[in-house]
């Protein structure tokens, strides 16, 4: 072997330098050439996986997370980055379970392992489960930052704002450059309605920290009521245009897939008359017909791209394309709750809203008096939603 090959360590080490940096790809290439040399490498092996798994490759996550079990059972890294596949791919039961299994082998002596763990349960809307993991690590490491904010991230998603709040504050004092944290406590005040201290806690944050629009938006509407500043003020220039930035943000492939969605509308609008629409849409009927019931109460009806354009529109979007509005509201749940939402298609973007108890999944008759075929549902004009409530005031703009 000649003597310019790395160990496999090495290897390892430069893979985790990568992954750490969001080079992915690149991470993934030192991986495989590692693993050309070093097959039986288990570091390496489940350096692949969670590779994989932030690209989101996750049938390829799992078999490298599963190879590498069979190569060490007992791997700790390998069994949570498995079971959060597992929570993915809705293999709940057996997530739970190596997850107890890891739990079992005192894994109380890595904070990052429990973390790791409450992280992916409250991702995927298991929030008690999340607590109890995030209440041990902070028990365990009462001084780490990141254990409390998560602990904050989670009450918050099971709406105890005062738990949520002491635990953002805990975080903070300990490490007060964690901006999420600072972005979710400024949240809870504002929906307590202390104006003055969500400005404060916002503010901190530098405008080019700034990820979500909705904080953005709130800096804004706070300067100008308490602060009486007119529109155009110099002083909102760094906001606004921190705002402008993230609302520019695109994705070549959603901006394709937004596309041809709206192609295809404009297709069946086009089709015919209403007979020849509604002949046209029944073929999608079984895919079509569904039912949704926002926090306000009020329940939409329609295919999966109509249900969240009504949404959309109600919430005062209804200039953006379906793509920015999903990805502007996912951006958002994860602000202020800890929570990933996919926003890559209507149908997946709103069953995990589901699952995350932001909204709730009906069943709907295929023929009842709010189906898509009725006379008010509103095909061609948006002004039909006026009368809707808005969705949730997170996503409105002031």
């Amino acid at each position: 072997m000649p003597d310019s090959f790395l160990t496999s360590g090495e290897y390892d080490e430069q893979a985790h330098r990568l992954y750490d940096s969001g080079d992915y790809e690149g991470a993934l290439q030192v991986l495989k050439e590692g693993l050309s040399l070093y097959p039986n490498s288990v570091d390496l092996c489940v350096g692949l996986a969670y590779a994989r798994l932030a690209r989101e490759e996750f049938a390829w996550a799992r078999a490298a997370f599963e190879r590498a079990l069979v190569l060490d059972p007992t791997h700790e890294d390998a069994m949570v980055g498995l079971a959060e596949i597992l929570l993915r791919m809705g293999e709940k039961e057996r997530a739970m379970e190596i997850y107890r299994e890891v739990e079992g082998m005192n894994y109380a002596d890595d904070i990052e392992l429990m973390l790791t763990v409450g992280r992916a349960l409250v991702s995927e809307g298991i929030f008690e489960e999340g607590r109890r993991v995030f209440a041990r690590a902070v028990v365990t490491e009462p001084g780490h930052a990141e254990a409390h904010a998560w602990m904050g991230y989670c009450m918050t998603a099971l709406g105890d704002s005062v738990e949520a709040s002491r635990h953002l504050h805990r975080a903070l004092r300990i490490d007060p450059d964690l901006h999420e944290a600072r972005v979710c406590r400024a949240h809870i005040l504002y929906d307590r309605g202390d104006r003055e201290g969500a400005l404060r806690e916002f503010e901190r944050v530098p405008p080019g920290e700034h990820w979500d629009p909705v904080a953005l938006w709130r800096v804004l509407e706070l300067k100008r009521v308490l602060w009486q500043m007119e529109e155009g003020d110099a002083r909102l220039a760094p906001w606004q245009r921190r705002l402008d930035e993230i609302e520019r943000i695109d994705d070549p492939v959603e901006r394709l897939l937004a596309e041809v969605e709206a192609r295809m509308d404009d297709e069946i609008v086009d089709a015919g008359d209403r007979f020849q629409f509604e002949l046209s849409l029944g073929a999608l009927r079984d895919e079509g017909s569904h039912a949704v019931r926002t926090p306000d109460g009020i329940l939409h009806h329609g295919t999966w791209s109509q249900i969240v354009r009504k949404i959309q529109v109600a919430a005062g979007f209804g200039h953006e394309t379906l793509q920015e509005y999903m990805r502007r509201a996912a951006e958002g749940w994860r602000e202020r709750y800890g929570v990933s939402i996919p926003f890559q298609n209507p149908e997946s973007f709103l069953r995990a809203a589901a699952r995350h108890h932001l909204l709730s999944l009906e069943e709907t008759s295929a023929f009842g008096p709010d189906t898509p075929f009725d006379d008010d549902t509103p095909f061609d004009d948006d002004s039909s939603f006026d009368d809707d409530p808005p969705f949730d005031d997170t996503f409105r703009n002031p």
